[in-house]
């Protein structure tokens, strides 16, 4: 980053975003159309098989280096007592990710996903949202440069996911930033709150945007004030995924909520990305609504660890496979 402001070099990048392959997405359309079957049979096959096509740029789609990255982080705000897991459990979590005992593991197993676990300095909590910024605006820069750096090994498509106690706080604190309401409107149980914890969440985050007021107008500034490390690090890795023509899974409550700021930036941010699934979160739906991102899965899982992402992942390269075969039998 080269700007005298912090975040200047990713408002051009927001400014100057590649644009899909219509001819890509139109040829592989064109296969489900010509083949020997009723119209539209395969439903969101079809769709997301176009998609991949689109943003990969490859009307013979396939998926080949497919990976899982997942960003934890803690948070300041914790002290509230908003959530029932101590602050202790995301290093735990992401040293079973590294153990290869995890559910992620396991599913990543399942459908050949490669993973990575990014450890964004766990042992320093961001800053209390409710007194301070969670992070000064390099902080927040450099943080999302370092999420930029997740597909520095190539991929062809990214799933992202996060850990983090207290970040589903943090994300009802950025979606009331960026689409109005109060705390109650978008707080929910996480990791099992009960009706008092909740209240306490609810009344964190509307303590954190009366402190920060009118500073929340700017989607990258509530992004530093009142997001979080993986928050940022999920943003930087959407934006890089987006100048290398990777296509995006999403996933949770969290990284949904990372990626609601890009879309406040820039509505098209987001065209490459698309939903995973939906959390037990009574506010993930809502959000998805906002956003126009309508899930793969609604299983019910609100796990974390990008688990969401890695199962709709099957389904994406399933469709992949499906578009491509199809492809092969009408030649």
């Amino acid at each position: 980053m080269t700007s005298a402001l912090p975040f200047d070099d990713f408002r051009n990048l927001l400014a100057t975003l590649p644009a899909a392959d219509g001819n890509a997405e139109a040829t592989v359309r064109e296969v489900f159309a010509k083949a020997d079957k009723p119209e539209g049979s395969l439903g969101r096959i079809e769709d997301i098989a176009a998609w991949l096509a689109a943003w990969t740029g490859r009307a013979r789609t396939s998926v080949n280096r497919p990976l899982v990255a997942i960003f934890a982080g803690n948070h300041g705000v914790a002290r509230h007592n908003v959530s029932p897991r101590p602050v202790s459990a995301t290093a735990k979590a992401v040293e079973m990710c590294a153990a290869g005992g995890a559910a992620i593991n396991q599913v990543c197993l399942a459908f050949d996903l490669g993973l990575k676990a990014f450890d964004l300095a766990l042992h320093i909590p961001t800053g209390d949202i409710t007194t301070e910024a969670a992070l000064d605006e390099r902080g927040c820069v450099a943080t999302m440069a370092f999420g930029m750096e997740a597909i520095a090994g190539g991929s062809d498509l990214l799933c992202l996911g996060d850990l983090g106690v207290g970040n589903s706080t943090v994300a009802a604190a950025l979606f009331t930033a960026l689409f109005g309401g109060k705390g109650a409107d978008w707080v929910g149980p996480g990791s099992g709150a009960d009706g008092a914890m909740m209240a306490r969440k609810a009344e964190a985050v509307d303590a954190a945007l009366a402190f920060h007021g009118s500073h929340l107008k700017d989607p990258l500034e509530a992004l530093a004030r009142v997001g979080g490390r993986e928050f940022a690090a999920i943003v930087g890795a959407i934006l890089a995924a987006r100048t290398q023509r990777i296509p995006v899974l999403i996933d949770g409550f969290a990284a949904t909520a990372a990626a609601a700021v890009l879309y406040k930036a820039n509505p098209a941010s987001l065209d490459h990305c698309l939903l995973a699934s939906l959390s037990a979160e009574p506010a993930h739906r809502r959000a998805a609504e906002l956003l126009g991102m309508k899930p793969l899965l609604d299983l019910g899982v609100s796990h974390g660890e990008g688990v969401g992402a890695a199962l709709a992942a099957g389904l994406v390269k399933a469709a992949a496979q499906t578009a491509s075969g199809m492809a092969l039998a009408l030649k």
